[in-house]
């Protein structure tokens, strides 16, 4: 090579004490060896160019302008700009000024997405293992292509600083529509069960094509309902497991985040206090406060986004997606006595939990066999479903969490005993699954739905709807509307609110019933509250030590902060330590403008 280079650097010690020659070393970890060495050979090209007969050659624009087009996604996915010395105009030439290309002598070409014809749907279902940069694009890519229909969105970021992000689907993307139900799907919660993970993002891709196509199930689904799928919430473990290759199935390396804790043992244990009032006449098994205590050991931003997230959007209806087995578990997860480790612990939504948890398990052609010499087959007199606790017994648990402290109803899936299956088993799955997570999210129109408000049509905020002889309520949203899971039956449905009179109604829910039933109810002022228990506004319920009202689960956790060159007010993405030994001449051209 010869000195200058084209960015003006005048020898090697330069180049190699360089920003631009440190991005080239740690690109390869930065991307998760997405698009290398590609990335890392078209980089060389610019900071050690090529010379034939004492002339300098530059590199091919044509070979930088694909490698762009492929790869640009992956820096999309960590926040990252596209590097300024790779600007395809600027440092590179065409064919007919004389050119080579970087990438010649590489023995495989690079692996990339091929676009689909034009005259098809904009989704195609790819069925492999997804990195995060590869989900990450994927998401956003389902998103554009049914623009109209999705969005997506980070609820917060993992301790190694991730976005986890969601995909929606809704026919008013990134907002609630009065009466419609809030579905969600969580996957990867254990880093190394990675199956709920792919079937997430093949589900994103299915809804998208599927609602083009002009599916009326499809179409039906989404335009009734607000849909929010999660496929990671453990992006740090993922990458851990996966480095142990498809095929493993451990049942340690990945199973926990960064930080070393197991998300589904880290939320808070409601579950102890809701069997401490289970016993006291009047007292409710719902909508739980933290306890302070909680706040006193290690909760993982992981953690805190899901709680921030639960908070922000009215859930009716969730399921977590795991590995390691092929049953549905409902909650209770925590048993009613701490030393018994396989115990029945049903919670008042008993006939409700296992109408849902069936609705899934029967869709599943795998776990609706008969057979018992399979993957599940333990659970086969018991129908494909189980108590959690008498599964075994565990605290901290997000299902429990999601009833005792929301609105929401969650049940855990467990989809296959491998954790992390070969990529060639990935199509059966997909189909094992398809069904029945099509028939467990219809399953949020089951019950009643309505709105609660005054005299003047005004609505009613953390109203409370009862059942009678159920002793767990739902509350209303900001726009006075509600949703309640219940099998078929007869019920007497009552609301009540602070300073308003309660209006109770009998409710009949035929069998054969797929749709929610409407039931409205407009209560009436009163001057006196005859019961203290609803003096107490349903906005003071939390605790009032609540970190979760000031936590931002946008921040970075855990990643040391730069020194020098940091510009008040802006916050650097996790990548910045990699630069941390440049003291001056740090790479702000890869922070993205704002």
């Amino acid at each position: 090579m010869s000195y200058p280079n084209f960015l003006d650097q005048k020898s090697r010690e330069v180049i190699e004490y360089s920003s631009e020659y440190i991005l080239i070393s740690v690109l390869q970890n930065l991307l998760q060896g997405e698009c290398n060495p590609d990335l890392r050979l078209l980089g060389c090209s610019v900071l050690a160019p090529q010379c034939e007969k004492d002339k300098v050659i530059k590199p091919c624009r044509h070979v930088c302008e694909k490698l762009k087009k492929n790869c640009l996604h992956a820096f999309d996915a960590i926040d990252m700009a596209w590097p300024y010395f790779l600007d395809c105009d600027r440092f590179f030439a065409g064919e007919e000024e004389g050119c080579f290309d970087p990438l010649a002598k590489l023995r495989g070409e690079v692996v990339v997405e091929e676009d689909l014809p034009s005259d098809l749907p904009g989704t195609f279902i790819q069925f492999k293992h997804h990195s995060y940069s590869q989900m990450v694009s994927m998401l956003k890519k389902t998103a554009s292509k049914c623009s109209h229909i999705a969005t997506t969105y980070s609820i917060g970021r993992s301790f190694e600083g991730k976005d986890l992000f969601v995909i929606e689907f809704s026919t008013k993307p990134g907002h609630h529509e009065l009466l419609k139900p809030e579905f969600k799907y969580v996957g990867n919660m254990h880093g190394n069960e990675v199956v709920g993970k792919e079937l997430l993002i093949y589900l994103t891709q299915y809804l998208c094509s599927e609602y083009l196509l002009g599916n009326p199930r499809i179409q039906t689904l989404i335009n009734s309902t607000r849909i929010h799928l999660l496929p990671s919430l453990n992006p740090d473990g993922y990458e851990m497991a996966a480095e142990e290759g498809a095929g493993y199935n451990g049942w340690v390396v990945g199973r926990q985040t960064a930080q070393n804790l197991d998300l589904n043992r880290n939320f808070p244990d409601l579950t102890s206090e809701a069997y401490r009032r289970a016993g006291i006449r009047g007292a409710r098994l719902d909508h739980i406060p933290i306890p302070q205590s909680y706040w006193w050991g290690k909760v993982a931003p992981e953690t805190k986004a899901v709680m921030k997230w639960l908070r922000s959007i009215p859930f009716v209806l969730s399921a977590s997606l795991h590995g390691g087995e092929l049953v549905v578990t409902y909650p209770y997860d925590y048993s009613r006595h701490p030393m018994e480790e396989k115990m029945f612990s049903p919670t008042p939504d008993e006939k409700t939990f296992k109408m849902l948890a069936k609705a899934y398990a029967d869709a599943h052609p795998v776990i609706s066999d008969r057979s018992e010499l399979r993957c599940g087959g333990n659970f086969v007199k018991r129908g494909g479903i189980i108590n959690g606790a008498e599964w075994y017994s565990f605290t901290g648990g997000m299902a429990d969490f999601n009833y005792l402290h929301t609105n929401c109803f969650e049940v855990t899936v467990e989809v296959g005993c491998e954790k992390f299956p070969l990529e060639e088993e990935l199509f059966t799955i997909w189909h094992e699954n398809r069904d029945a997570l099509l028939n467990y999210m219809e399953m949020v129109h089951r019950g009643i739905k309505g709105i609660v408000s005054d005299k003047f049509g005004n609505p009613i905020k953390n109203a409370r709807i009862s059942v009678r002889g159920i002793q767990h309520d739902v509350t209303t949203a900001a726009d006075g509307d509600y949703w309640r899971l219940l099998p078929p039956g007869t019920y007497v449905i009552s609301a009540q609110a602070p300073g308003y009179s309660r209006v109770m109604k009998r409710v009949t829910l035929p069998t054969k019933m797929k749709r929610a039933g409407r039931v409205d109810f407009v209560l009436r002022p009163i001057d006196t509250w005859p019961n203290k228990l609803l003096r107490r506004s349903m906005e003071d319920i939390y605790d009032p030590y609540d970190p979760l009202e000031l936590y931002d689960p946008h921040a970075q956790h855990g990643q040391p902060e730069a020194r020098g060159g940091s510009s008040p007010g802006r916050e650097k993405p996790w990548w910045w330590s990699y630069f941390s030994s440049l003291d001056l001449h740090k790479p702000l051209w890869l922070l993205k403008q704002r």
